[in-house]
């Protein structure tokens, strides 16, 4: 069995694709996945499976457009390899009171593909890494409204090839799957 972390895009945003935490954890249940938690209320799902990577994601994608009559993309990553990924996190993020975020890339999007389109950034501004399948950015609140990660926002393709979560949370599922609380 393998610990998995599904991240839903784009529900329970602004009163669009309404899915409550409690209804999602109980139609993974009822799909065979086991070991099924949710985490907050932003779509995340961390459950255990023997099918490989490939095979989860459709059938997540299926279950909660079935159980749901919804459609959202899926971001789905061991837990194994989000713990990998986060012990690769520059050592920036995550650690002061600026905004903090990883942006989990959606396949056949990459990392590489996002971190091209937002370009350069300028280090006054903002800071931009990438590791595996995700991109570390963080921004003093004060600067925020002058990032260039705003260019993703503006690519409706870019933009719904990735789900974002702040530091917080993408620690506490990693915590989750096993790794080392911060």
């Amino acid at each position: 069995m393998t610990k998995y972390i599904c991240l839903l895009r784009g529900i329970n945003v602004g009163g669009k694709n309404t899915i409550k935490m409690a209804d999602l954890k109980a139609a993974f249940e009822h799909h065979g996945f086991q070991d099924v938690v949710t985490y907050i209320n932003s779509g995340n799902v961390l459950f255990d499976s023997g099918l490989d990577e490939a095979a989860v994601k459709p059938v997540c994608e299926d279950l909660i457009s079935e159980a749901f009559g919804i459609s959202v993309p899926v971001c789905i990553i061991s837990g194994a390899d989000l713990i990998d990924t986060l012990s690769h996190a520059p050592d920036w993020w995550g650690k002061t009171d600026s905004r903090h975020d990883a942006f989990f890339v959606i396949p056949p999007m990459t990392a590489e593909q996002v971190v091209a389109h937002i370009g350069q950034v300028k280090e006054e501004y903002e800071s931009l890494a990438y590791y595996g399948r995700v991109v570390f950015w963080s921004a003093p609140m004060a600067t925020f409204s002058r990032t260039r990660v705003s260019k993703i926002s503006q690519d409706k393709a870019m933009y719904h090839a990735i789900t974002v979560r702040n530091s917080k949370t993408a620690f506490k599922l990693s915590e989750f799957a096993g790794g080392v609380a911060l």
